[in-house]
């Protein structure tokens, strides 16, 4: 029981350590289109696209090389590309906002999913939920607001673009637990790049028929751009593999407030690339962001501990 209960405990906190690992990479790609859009004059629209064309190109060599072909036939072909539609979706609402709005304060306004996510596990998936658990999640929350305090009044209407990805995303990831372990974290993610491409481009041309300039379609202008959505493609095929792996190793209400690491490399990145110096109450926020996730870790360790010792008595 004991032997049992510590490969349960390890197999957890390595979901942890991969979904840490994940939440500090996945804001390159975020940098990457903000990047894009700013400086490269591309629409988030065609970014967007970008991102999932290049997550299929960058995870296919891998299916033919180590999975082998069969891979590419999934047993939940339509959830995958369900999972990658909807991720579309979410992944556009998110560029078009850092379009407009600091990298910073798009993830603080984002970092309700967290609450929707949990919500959603407790309620569909039957994960237990303590309230120190819920207390750490909010003091995360607030960790998060301090970094930016987002002002509707500053930003208007495209402050909500953020919320509505939020829920998005808490959909997406929802799925992720739900399908299970049918498909491989790589089949997933390369089924889920089809479907994103897919959506993508019916809402490139769709949007750019109707005339919005968020949708208007162009080319990489350079080799170096070309290599950054190389790189966006990547991060997010990789980055979120490791996601689906960490999600079939520990619950999904414990791993939802590790999404609050992104605050830190989104932090270093808006700084380092787009000159958006962190203040002192931005550190603040993201001690307490980082204090709040150390503490779930241990209250899951000691929760588990706890179990296995009135199991062995």
């Amino acid at each position: 029981m004991s032997t049992t209960t510590d490969q349960q405990d390890g197999s957890i906190m390595r979901g942890v350590v991969l979904m840490s690992v994940a939440m500090l990479l996945l804001p390159g790609m975020d940098a990457i289109a903000k990047y894009m859009a700013t400086f490269a004059d591309m629409s988030p629209g065609q970014v967007t696209f970008y991102r999932f064309f290049f997550q299929v190109v960058c995870t296919i060599p891998l299916i033919f090389t180590a999975a082998g072909a069969a891979t590419l036939r999934p047993k939940q072909p339509w959830l995958n590309l369900l999972r990658g539609a909807i991720h579309g979706a979410a992944s556009l609402l998110f560029f078009a906002a850092v379009k407009y709005m600091p990298l910073a304060d798009v993830f603080a306004i984002y970092f309700v999913e967290p609450f929707i996510l949990t919500a959603m596990s407790a309620t569909f998936l039957g994960d237990r939920v303590g309230w120190r658990r819920w207390l750490a999640i909010i003091v995360g929350f607030g960790g998060a607001l301090i970094v930016i305090q987002p002002s509707f009044v500053l930003f208007g209407w495209t402050a909500l673009l953020p919320v509505a990805c939020a829920f998005l995303y808490s959909i997406y990831l929802f799925m992720n637990r739900a399908i299970g372990d049918a498909d491989s974290p790589l089949t997933m993610q390369t089924i889920a790049g089809f479907g994103g491409t897919i959506f993508m481009g019916a809402a490139l041309f769709a949007g750019h028929s109707a005339g919005i300039g968020d949708f208007a379609p162009s080319l990489p202008t350079s080799v170096f751009a070309l290599v950054l959505l190389v790189i966006l493609g990547a991060l997010s095929g990789y980055a979120h593999m490791l996601v689906v792996r960490a999600f079939r190793m520990a619950p999904l209400s414990l791993l939802a407030p590790f999404q609050y690491f992104e605050i830190i490399s989104a932090t270093v990145l808006g700084y380092a690339i787009f000159g958006d110096f962190p203040t002192p109450s931005k550190w603040l926020g993201i001690a307490i962001i980082v204090a709040s996730g150390l503490f779930i870790i241990w209250r899951e360790h000691k929760n588990r501990k706890a179990s296995a010792d009135i199991a062995f008595d």
